[in-house]
This record gives structure tokens, C-alpha cells and sequence, in this order.
């Protein structure tokens, strides 16, 4: 009868998911909702104490091995502010945090480093290579990000520069231009030789690597060391009425980062980042992966406040961007709009991408843009460094085609819709934009005609008024 009933209540949830996929403009497979066991253990039964104060890392472990004996269920997190390393998720486990559940990051990285790599840490709570995965619920996730990220001095006030050197530590490199975390006044060991080193090992807070039915649902996600949510080389991931939050100014602070994801759902979400918000990203292939390039993923009902870009795809884009639907998102306050990033030695090729019924107010830069020119600077790095790129690098280049764009409305913009390519490679093409409205403040449209073919129907571009 459990079974039954466990049976019976996955097929009425997947059918909640079924009005996403209703006349969509190609044909997308559609998401389902792993099957997670009724079992239920609270983190309190296996040792957590969730006075901010106490340790957890070994009550999430243990609650989790005690599910797994009985073939998975549901770690419940109750109220409380949880303090942690990283957690692992196993097949068939879901993780619920309760509304007033704060799971916390410890600031001691030491907890996060991975002695299988030296250029990585572990993500705050992770997954590789498991199925039925899932977290759920009214809490919040909050990363400890300020204990890791550099900051760049022109991004912050006085009182903010001084509450990072007066309360975490840290130095300034740059003639005071930038701050590295380092020698936390906590007391906590630094993980590198250098904080430039360390820096290098900051790690997300949360990532899926080659999983299969993932889902994360309700919860807040907050001030990540680097990206907040990024399921990659993954399948079958819906990520549903969560919300991504950290200081407009984190470095790398991406918000639900798609990397090689094949049959996805964003939707319901908010998103209020220090980078890009809603984005697609595709690397190099992996033979074993369950999914390589980005295909088969709706995103829909979404809002997105501060970022780099709302809606972006790139830097990456490697093994293609193939089936995306794009429709019914608000954006308000991003730098740009709609954002085609990539670059030599990243790029691919996108295949049936439709955007639709986006409105968008008080963006910074450019409504759309279409850029083939990307490269990665990071925190210290020269601004002003012609980067060069080897002949391998050279042979992969983005090809931005099969873009169809429409219904967009824009209040508010410096540069209405920009797009450039790359001379004599004819890579961005077959992109059509239809019946919109774009309010500029200061340019209506530059597009290198030599290097970019965009075909715009129906497209009013207006200045705004003084």
C-alpha cells in the first residue's frame, strides 16, 4: 500500500509539471520528479544541534548512512541554525529543511578541502554520480561566502571595507584596490601559501556532477563562496521556487548555473546575484557523463533582480545548446538582458532556442547582447592583457544560430540590442527578433552587420524621455 501510495502521489506531481511543456515551440522532453522513499530520520535522532554554535558534519553524515540502510527517505532539518562542513547527498535522499532551518557553512575551510584535488574543494552540500536526489523545503542555505570571496575595494563603502579587515581579517593587495580573505580573525587555518592560491580554491554551494533526477524545491540559497546552485553533467534536474540571494558585488557569485544539463526545468525561482542569474554553460565533453551540452530545459516564472545578465548563456558553450525554451520571466535592475557570451577556445553551437514574453526594467547595459569576444578575467587579474589563444583554442568558436527572440518588452536600457562576431566565420546568424519594445538611454542598436546577422521584425527601439 506504501508503495502504492508513493507511486500514485509521483505521477500527481509530475502532472503538476505537464503545463510547462504545453505549446511550447519545439518539442522538449519533459522533466519528472524523483522518487524519493517515505522513510523519515530528523537530524536531531542522529546527534545535530542546531545552536549555531555545535558542529554538525558528523549528524548529516550519520542520518544519512541510517537512511540509506533502509534504502534512502527524507533527513529532516528542523528549526535551528545548523552549523556544518560539506554534506553528500546519496542515491534516494532528500534533504528538507524545515522554515526555520538555517543550514551555515562553517568558516573553517579546512572542513572543505579535498585531499583528492588540489585545485578544488568540496561544495557545501554535494552529490556525484547518484540518482533520487533532492532538497526541499522553507530553510535557508547560507555558504559563509565572505570568508572566501575577494573583494575589489571600488564595489563597497568605507564601513563595508573596513567590516571585511575589522571582522574576518584578511589583506589588501593592489595598492588597496582588492581584498583577499586570509588570517581570519576566527582563528581558522588558511588552506594555500598565498591568498591568491587560495582564492583559486573557492568552491560552489551547491553541485550536482553527474546525477540523474535531481530536484531542489522552496528553499533560499545564499552567499556562496562562488556559484550558489550547479547541477552539471547532470539529467532530469527541476529546480522549482527557490531563491538565490548574495551581495550584488560577489565575486563569481552565479546564481543556478546549468552546466551539461539535458532535460531541465527552472521555474518559480528568484534570483538577486553578484553574477549571472539564470545561465547555461556547456564544457568539454565527458564519455561517461549522463548528459553532455545543454538540452531539453524550459525556464519559466522567473524573476531576476540584480546580475550580470538575467538570462545567459555562456562563457562556455562546448558541446551545444540545443531545445531551450525561454518564456515569462521578469527582469528588473540586471547589467544586460538576454546575454549570448563565448569566446575562442569556448564555444559551440546553439540549435532551437525561443525566447519569449520577457519584460524587463532598469538595465544597466544592453537589453540583448550577442558577444563572441569573452574572456575570463578573474579578481587581480590585468583588465588590459590581449589574451592569445592557441591553434586548438582557435578551432572552437561559438556559433550563436536558430536564436528566435520575441514578445520582449524593455523600459529602460543604455544599449537596446548589440551583437558582434567573428570576421569570416559567419557565427552569428540566423537570429530573428520579432515584436518588441526596447527604451534606450543612449543607443538604439550597434550591430557589426559584418559579423553578426540579426533579422528584426516588428522591433521598436525608442529613446526614452528626459
Amino acid at each position: 500500500m506504501a508503495a502504492l501510495l508513493l507511486t500514485m502521489t509521483a505521477q500527481a506531481q509530475q502532472k503538476d509539471y505537464a503545463k510547462y511543456y504545453e505549446q511550447l515551440p519545439t518539442k522538449v522532453a519533459q522533466v519528472s520528479r524523483p522518487a524519493i522513499p517515505a522513510t523519515v530520520v530528523d537530524l536531531t535522532e542522529v546527534g545535530g544541534v542546531g545552536d549555531g554554535v555545535t558542529l554538525n558534519t558528523e549528524a548529516f553524515e550519520n542520518g544519512i548512512k541510517k537512511l540509506q540502510k533502509t534504502g534512502g527517505g527524507r533527513l529532516n532539518v528542523p528549526q535551528g541554525i545548523w552549523l556544518t562542513g560539506p554534506i553528500q547527498l546519496k542515491d534516494n535522499i532528500e534533504l528538507h529543511l524545515e522554515k526555520n532551518a538555517i543550514i551555515l557553512m562553517s568558516p573553517d575551510k579546512s572542513l572543505f578541502v579535498n585531499p583528492k584535488s588540489a585545485t578544488k574543494c568540496f561544495a557545501g552540500i554535494r552529490a556525484s554520480k547518484r540518482k533520487n536526489i533532492a532538497i526541499t523545503g522553507e530553510g535557508i542555505i547560507d555558504g559563509n561566502g565572505d570568508h572566501w570571496r575577494p573583494v575589489k575595494r571600488q564595489k563597497v563603502s568605507d564601513v563595508e571595507w573596513n567590516k571585511y579587515k575589522n571582522v574576518i581579517g584578511g589583506v589588501e593587495r593592489d595598492n588597496g584596490k582588492l581584498w583577499y580573505p586570509w588570517d581570519d580573525l576566527g582563528g581558522y587555518q588558511n588552506i594555500a601559501d598565498t591568498p591568491e592560491a587560495q582564492e583559486k580554491l573557492r568552491n560552489d554551494l551547491v553541485r550536482f556532477e553527474s546525477c540523474e533526477n535531481v530536484l531542489v524545491e522552496g528553499v533560499t540559497i545564499q552567499n556562496s563562496p562562488k556559484f550558489h546552485l550547479h547541477p552539471c553533467y547532470s539529467k532530469n534536474v527541476i529546480v522549482d521556487g527557490v531563491t538565490v540571494r548574495c551581495a550584488w558585488n560577489a565575486q563569481n557569485g552565479d546564481a543556478i548555473d546549468f552546466s551539461d544539463v539535458n532535460i531541465g526545468l527552472i521555474v518559480n525561482s528568484t534570483v538577486d546575484a553578484g553574477d549571472d542569474g539564470l545561465c547555461m554553460k556547456s564544457g568539454g565533453n565527458k564519455a561517461d557523463a549522463p548528459a553532455n551540452g545543454c538540452e531539453d530545459i524550459v525556464i519559466q516564472d522567473n524573476t531576476v533582480f540584480h546580475a550580470h545578465g538575467a538570462f545567459v548563456l555562456g562563457s562556455e558553450t562546448m558541446q551545444g545548446m540545443r531545445r531551450i525554451v525561454v518564456r515569462n520571466n521578469r527582469f528588473s535592475g540586471t547589467d544586460t538582458g538576454l546575454r549570448f557570451k563565448s569566446g575562442l577556445g569556448r564555444g559551440g553551437k546553439t540549435e532551437q532556442l525561443f525566447i519569449s514574453d520577457i519584460v524587463m526594467t532598469d538595465i544597466k547595459d544592453e537589453a540583448i547582447i550577442f558577444q563572441c569576444d569573452y574572456v575570463d578575467r578573474p579578481a587581480g587579474s590585468d583588465l588590459n592583457a590581449v589574451p592569445t589563444f592557441t591553434a586548438e583554442q582557435k578551432k572552437v568558436a561559438p556559433f550563436f544560430q536558430d536564436i528566435h527572440i520575441s514578445n520582449v518588452t524593455c523600459n529602460g536600457a543604455e544599449t537596446g540590442i548589440k551583437a558582434s562576431g567573428i570576421l569570416g566565420l559567419n557565427n552569428v546568424r540566423d537570429i530573428d527578433i520579432q515584436n518588441s519594445t526596447i527604451i534606450y538611454h543612449k543607443t538604439d542598436k550597434l550591430i557589426d552587420e559584418k559579423t553578426a546577422q540579426l533579422k528584426l521584425t516588428g522591433v521598436r527601439l525608442l529613446p526614452a524621455k528626459q
